[in-house]
């Protein structure tokens, strides 16, 4: 992790004047406000559109967009063997279905019975499954420091999760919306471990095209059951106006600017992006959909960021 941070962030700033670091710094920040108000937006739009775009629809044509968008490098390194697919395709189908389907449709069902507030909180708290999950395969040590934040970060989601109200949680009826963003945060867990792995020498973009090509791929079979059902909500305007949003911003452009962050500024300092995605979400939501954050989203969330930031410790 040092030498990463070594490596990534500080080989950025060697060699540069202070007019150019103060420069680099600015982009930096406003590099990681609009990667995470991209990356928010997506669940705001799962909020706004909850009943109108199905789900399963609005995931397929998002990451058809993505994957179409980057074949062309992902065709290059397939062409110049950089990208092995015999080897790769297991890896990628997996990736796919973990960060892509599990992180496609189910957000979008998740938006008719919770808020994009509530998306973002759970959601974040996938480094910390990531980092269990570490501990548990040897591959990370877990200190004191780590388990603290793993506490508290478990604390502000239940909270979040039980709306205050701990009986909830022993009755079980918390929100099925809730319940769909769990699985969903544990697949992009599951996809952040695997992601480096599945055609480990191909780039990141030309993987993430790879990725979502898999995820429409999954989300087929359930969007023409949906174009079957529902043909007038699937191909309205609204519902083209979704894909081409969702394909773009949150798809294309939050992830190629994620891409540019890490080659910039390393990587370490780009998972930054992750402590400003419930701040950009609740900010869009009220803007846009006029749901301030309550009390106990602020108190959860605090609980969370604040977890998730002393698991990061070394």
């Amino acid at each position: 992790m040092g030498k990463e941070t070594s490596d990534g962030g500080h080989a950025a700033l060697a060699g540069v004047s202070p007019s150019s670091a103060a420069w680099l710094g600015v982009i930096a920040l406003v590099g990681f406000v609009l990667v995470a108000t991209a990356q928010a937006s997506n669940q705001v739009l799962a909020r706004g559109l909850a009943g109108t775009v199905p789900p399963f629809a609005l995931a397929f044509f998002r990451w058809s967009i993505v994957a179409i968008g980057l074949a062309p490098i992902a065709l290059r390194e397939i062409g110049n063997g950089r990208v092995a697919l015999g080897r790769n395709i297991w890896p990628i189908l997996a990736a796919g279905f973990m960060g892509m389907f599990l992180c496609g449709g189910p957000v979008y069902a998740a938006g008719v019975s919770t808020t994009a507030i509530h998306i973002a909180l759970i959601m974040a708290l996938s480094p910390i499954t990531v980092l269990l999950i570490s501990a548990m395969r040897g591959m990370e040590h877990v200190g004191p420091l780590q388990w603290l934040g793993t506490a508290l970060a478990l604390a502000g989601a239940l909270l979040i999760i039980s709306g205050g109200h701990p009986r909830t949680l022993i009755e079980l009826q918390t929100a099925a919306g809730d319940g769909l963003v769990v699985i969903a945060m544990l697949g992009w867990s599951g996809y952040t471990l695997l992601q480096s792995r599945a055609a480990p020498k191909a780039s990141l973009l030309a993987r993430i095209s790879l990725f979502s090509a898999a995820g429409a791929l999954f989300s087929l079979p359930l969007a023409v059951r949906e174009m079957w059902a529902m043909p007038e909500q699937v191909f309205s305007t609204k519902a083209l106006s979704a894909y081409v949003f969702a394909g773009i911003v949150p798809g294309l452009l939050a992830y190629a600017g994620f891409a540019w962050l890490g080659g910039k500024f390393g990587s370490v300092r780009t998972s930054l992006v992750l402590y400003l995605g419930p701040i950009a979400s609740a900010l869009l939501s009220f803007a846009i959909l006029g749901e301030p954050p309550k009390l106990i989203h602020l108190l959860g969330g605090l609980l969370i960021l604040g977890g998730v930031w002393a698991s990061l410790r070394r």
